[in-house]
Protein backbone atom coordinates (compact mmCIF):
# COMPACT_ATOMS: atom_id res chain seq x y z
CA UNK A 1 0.00 0.00 0.00
CA UNK A 2 1.19 3.64 -0.66
CA UNK A 3 2.69 5.46 2.15
CA UNK A 4 3.57 9.31 2.58
CA UNK A 5 7.55 9.61 2.14
CA UNK A 6 7.14 12.56 4.66
CA UNK A 7 4.82 11.48 7.23
CA UNK A 8 4.21 7.58 6.69
CA UNK A 9 0.63 7.82 6.63
CA UNK A 10 -1.36 5.52 4.41
CA UNK A 11 -2.53 7.15 1.17
CA UNK A 12 -4.77 5.46 -1.24
CA UNK A 13 -3.45 4.01 -4.74
CA UNK A 14 -5.90 6.73 -6.51
CA UNK A 15 -4.17 9.58 -4.59
CA UNK A 16 -0.88 8.40 -4.83
CA UNK A 17 -1.90 7.86 -9.06
CA UNK A 18 -2.52 11.37 -9.47
CA UNK A 19 0.21 13.23 -7.20
CA UNK A 20 2.94 11.21 -8.33
CA UNK A 21 5.24 10.87 -11.13
CA UNK A 22 4.99 7.70 -13.55
CA UNK A 23 7.16 5.20 -11.97
CA UNK A 24 7.15 6.55 -7.72
CA UNK A 25 5.08 4.57 -5.70
CA UNK A 26 4.53 6.84 -2.93
CA UNK A 27 3.88 10.30 -2.59
CA UNK A 28 6.42 13.18 -1.13
CA UNK A 29 3.45 14.65 0.82
CA UNK A 30 -0.20 13.80 1.82
CA UNK A 31 -3.14 16.08 3.06
CA UNK A 32 -1.61 15.24 6.73
CA UNK A 33 1.01 17.19 6.40
CA UNK A 34 -0.62 20.32 6.64
CA UNK A 35 2.35 22.98 6.88
CA UNK A 36 4.77 20.61 3.79
CA UNK A 37 3.90 21.58 0.02
CA UNK A 38 5.41 20.02 -3.14
CA UNK A 39 8.20 22.18 -4.38
CA UNK A 40 9.25 20.88 -7.52
CA UNK A 41 11.76 17.66 -7.11
CA UNK A 42 11.51 18.36 -2.89
CA UNK A 43 8.89 19.17 -0.26
CA UNK A 44 9.37 22.35 2.16
CA UNK A 45 7.99 24.18 4.73
CA UNK A 46 4.88 26.23 3.62
CA UNK A 47 5.21 29.90 3.75
CA UNK A 48 1.66 30.42 5.30
CA UNK A 49 0.35 27.76 8.02
CA UNK A 50 -2.47 25.79 6.20
CA UNK A 51 -3.61 24.70 9.62
CA UNK A 52 -5.88 27.49 12.11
Amino acid sequence: MPECQNCGAFVTRAYARVFTPNGVENPRVCPRCEDIVRDGATVRDARSPRST
